[in-house]
């Protein structure tokens, strides 16, 4: 039973739930690279090196950011926090993660295993990026971003334009809704000096930026599905997400409340629907 307590901590920690917002976009660029199924060891190994990325990056924000979490009611029952979870034990996590991921790369192939190091640095970057600039929601954007290129790179051993576009419109996706998802802490972070985008520029200008966020998304994955020269199946995706976004906006402008519905529920759908488009797309050809 204890055993079983702690796995539950731990899968409170890294939240593993919403790995949903990201392993959608590497099998997509998967997908993509190998114009239909890449072979089950490749489907095993991006799994492995997906979920092994979000949760170096999950325990090591939740170990960075101790010191906030505990002054953040909505935070301060974490079990980084409240001691479910000792630092010794997350720095372990942190470091087997990190190790696995690594390792994943260097089995995929070359590129992959050089790519693995800066994407650690990356992904570590944001947890401290917001101490010093608003720029922190970019780079979580980033850090989701880098999946797809690292899901073209384990199946092609290269970096294609196409897989470009599709990273930063993932990265201007997360920034997007990551910066209505900080509304819910602009007091907080204002009084600890964090430099997120609501806390600096105020929540009307937040919800422009979100926007504009959302908007340049759309457009690079529009690009993508150009370059990459998709078909009908995923124009209709990119109206699907046309329309999510468009709702996740009017949403969160009309009520915070809604933050959390249109955060986790919204996106998460999201990314699933964009994936099943994109196989549908190869089955019908």
């Amino acid at each position: 039973m204890q055993f079983l307590q702690k796995v539950k901590d731990f899968r409170e920690l890294v939240m593993f739930e919403h790995s949903i917002f990201s392993m959608p976009f590497i099998f997509i660029a998967m997908v993509t690279a190998a114009q239909g199924w890449f072979g089950v060891k490749l489907l095993i190994f991006g799994m492995i090196a997906s979920v092994s990325a979000r949760n170096f990056a999950m325990a090591f924000n939740r170990f960075a950011d101790r010191k906030f979490d505990a002054t953040n009611p909505r935070t301060k029952n974490r079990p980084s926090v409240d001691g479910r979870i000792s630092k010794g034990a997350m720095l372990l996590f942190i470091f087997v993660n990190a190790s696995i991921f690594v390792a994943m790369g260097y089995v995929i192939n070359p590129l992959c295993f050089y790519l693995s190091f800066p994407i650690l640095i990356i992904l570590a970057s944001y947890s401290l990026m917001k101490r010093f600039s608003s720029a922190a929601h970019l780079v979580l954007g980033l850090s989701l971003g880098l999946a797809p290129i690292a899901g073209v790179a384990a199946v092609s051993g290269e970096i294609p334009l196409w897989s470009v576009y599709l990273c930063i419109g993932v990265l201007f996706w997360v920034a997007g809704f990551d910066l209505l998802y900080a509304l819910q802490d602009i007091n907080h972070d204002k009084k600890e000096g964090l430099y997120s985008v609501p806390s600096v520029f105020g929540v009307q200008k937040t919800l422009w930026i979100s926007r504009i966020f959302h908007a340049l998304t759309l457009i690079f994955w529009a690009l993508f599905i150009k370059e990459a020269g998709l078909g009908m199946w995923m124009w209709i995706g990119l109206v699907v997400a046309v329309v999510a976004l468009s709702v996740e906006q009017y949403l969160v402008s009309k009520n915070f409340e809604h933050i959390p519905r249109a955060f986790f529920t919204i996106n998460g759908y999201l990314g699933i629907a964009f994936l099943g488009f994109c196989i549908v797309d190869f089955m019908s050809r």
